[in-house]
């Protein structure tokens, strides 16, 4: 594989510092373009971000002395790269105005954000579960009027330990509901409790936005190109409650669910045990080896013990067993911001790269 030169737009941000730390010695992948608000323009990227760097790891040598871009350059960023990920924090219609003037400038773009998750022709893509999706670039590209740009997007962080967990149940046994709680880390809402005190010892029943993408992202994933668009699945019906808790990161969820088919447990347990994706099947480097992790401890997976599973890109499964109201329920747990976030968009770049959309 060739190295592709890459940007992050919104690199300031807990998500955007997140990008840059996984890029660090990327077999494929170098930074060579950092990019936020005006404020930070001209100043280096470790001038830029300064005492809010929140990652675990040291800030990567290579990227402390890039000077920061005004992500609004579109074609001064689009110029030092081949791509760029995004992750801004900006209202909705910006978000989507500026991915599509990277697109424009012909520089793929691989989104964060939410902002074009429904843009019927942008691949929503778990490489795992629907990288068929990103045969739609080509009328995407079409739409644009470009030859090289497009954007994908990844989905939501708050889908990525129950969907994965449902998916390879649904082409034999036939998932019709599904009720889901998920357990959201603060690191979500770009926080640490240095700058959200007000999180310890405390839960909070409500995250704005979330339960509607919880409910309606899925059925994208699981839809089907036609026309030149993803027409969403009409099922299975997903509702969903998204309380926000005092862990640093980790979303958890509590799956309850009913078949057209029941299976037995073992029948689920062997499909998890036994499911590859197209990301373990083409080794792309930050897959995991095993997706689906089931743990037969009653207690786990445990948030603090568990979301690091193969560098945070896996999803850990446990507590399967037959419910009185749906078939089954069993609880579910991913690392928002690496398997959730920029984790996530890097697999999918790689993918993208694999796959030649990037070339």
């Amino acid at each position: 594989m060739k190295e592709f030169k890459v940007g992050v737009v919104g690199a300031t941000g807990m998500v955007g510092q997140r990008f840059v730390s996984l890029l660090e010695n990327h077999p494929w992948f170098k930074l060579t373009a950092v990019a936020a608000s005006p404020r930070s323009a001209g100043k280096t990227y470790e001038e830029a971000v300064g005492s809010r760097w929140a990652m675990p790891t040291p800030m990567p040598q290579q990227a402390k002395n890039l000077i920061v871009m005004d992500a609004a350059d579109v074609a001064g960023v689009a110029a030092r790269v081949d791509f760029v990920f995004c992750a801004v924090d900006m209202k909705k219609e910006e978000i989507k105005a500026l991915e599509e003037a990277y697109a424009k400038a012909e520089c793929p773009v691989v989104s964060n954000n939410s902002a074009h998750r429904f843009t019927p022709d942008v691949p929503m893509v778990v490489p795992e579960i629907n990288a068929q999706h990103l045969e739609i670039i080509p009328a995407q590209r079409a739409r644009l009027g470009t030859t090289r740009g497009f954007i994908a997007v990844k989905s939501n962080c708050s889908l990525q330990s129950y969907v994965p967990a449902l998916h390879p149940l649904m082409a034999d046994f036939g998932v019709s509901k599904c009720l889901v709680c998920t357990y959201q880390a603060i690191s979500g809402a770009g926080k640490t409790f240095d700058t959200w005190p007000e999180m310890l010892d405390n839960c909070i029943p409500y995250i704005g936005g979330e339960e509607e993408k919880s409910e309606k992202e899925p059925l994208k994933l699981w839809g089907h190109i036609k026309n030149g668009e993803i027409v969403s699945a009409t099922s299975p019906a997903i509702t969903a409650q998204c309380l926000r808790v005092a862990c640093t990161d980790g979303h958890m969820a509590a799956v309850f669910v009913s078949f057209d088919k029941k299976p037995t447990q073992e029948q689920i347990l062997e499909k998890w045990r036994s499911f590859p994706g197209p990301a373990q099947e083409l080794q792309l480097p930050s897959a995991p080896k095993q997706f689906l992790h089931y743990f037969e401890q009653p207690d786990r997976p445990q948030t603090k013990l568990d979301r690091g599973l193969e560098n945070g890109m896996a999803v850990s499964i446990g507590r399967l067993r037959p419910d009185t109201q749906y078939d089954y329920k069993f609880v579910c747990l991913s690392h928002n911001t690496l398997r959730g976030a920029a984790g996530g968009g890097v697999l999918l770049a790689e993918l993208l790269a694999a796959k030649g959309y990037l070339g």
